[in-house]
């Protein structure tokens, strides 16, 4: 009968009430365990973030374990698309640095950050353009190769105008995770709606709305208090 709703394409409304909520925040237990084991050996300084993913990995095989789902078909699912999964971004990166030879090779960099700095514009309208074009750029782009692509042109033009490097590698890093939830192209918003078991996209980005919010208030705070990104480090 579920399943019949759900093929549906009107929306299914799923009710339940708060002893019900409160009763199934149990299943959250898992995921908040494996979000200490990666954040929590960074931050107390036991493993490197490439570490901890492998610690994250370990931590996923003993909860499957406990659970008696560590099954063959399962692992070789994982191993499936964790094979396609590298293979999408190792294509990326090499293209991704390949464009950047070129872009260098003809000058375009270089051409560039002097454009730029023949506009006269002041610093901090310089910070602006790169901000509102990387949020424009974000809407359309896979983050990574955005990042590979652009970096080595917009860092230059940065640097140019007095801005320190730690201090734009903390905004870029919030720019990339803004795109991950701007639409169309915001691979966080179908992760979320690939698990939804009801409803379409459009209420996964309305739900975002308060997280891009909060994410330009961080922006502007960091650019009012530039020492904030101390607390980063």
């Amino acid at each position: 009968m579920i399943r019949s709703l759900l093929s549906r394409d009107k929306e299914v409304r799923i009710t339940a009430t708060w002893a019900e909520r409160f009763a199934s925040l149990k299943h959250l237990v898992p995921p908040l365990i494996i979000c200490f084991v990666i954040i929590g050996s960074i931050y107390a300084g036991i493993a490197t973030p490439t570490e901890s993913a492998a610690l994250g990995v370990l931590a996923v095989l003993v909860l499957a374990a406990t659970r008696r789902k560590l099954q063959p078909a399962v692992l070789l699912s994982a191993f499936e698309n964790t094979m396609r999964t590298t293979g999408m971004i190792m294509l990326i990166i090499v293209f991704a640095y390949f464009l950047n030879f070129v872009l260098s090779g003809v000058g375009l960099s270089s051409s560039i950050t002097a454009f730029m700095s023949d506009l006269g514009l002041s610093p901090m309208w310089t910070l602006f353009a790169v901000i509102v074009f990387y949020v424009i750029l974000g809407c359309f782009m896979e983050t990574l190769s955005m990042m590979i692509a652009t970096i080595p042109i917009i860092a230059p033009i940065v640097f140019a105008a007095g801005f320190d490097p730690i201090w734009y590698g903390v905004v870029m890093m919030i720019l990339v995770e803004l795109a991950m939830i701007t639409p169309p192209i915001g691979i966080n918003l179908y992760v979320v709606q690939g698990i939804r078991p009801t409803g379409g996209i459009g209420d996964v980005i309305v739900g975002t709305l308060p997280f891009v919010l909060a994410m330009f208030v961080m922006l502007a705070l960091l650019i009012v208090f530039p020492s904030m990104t101390s607390v980063f480090l």
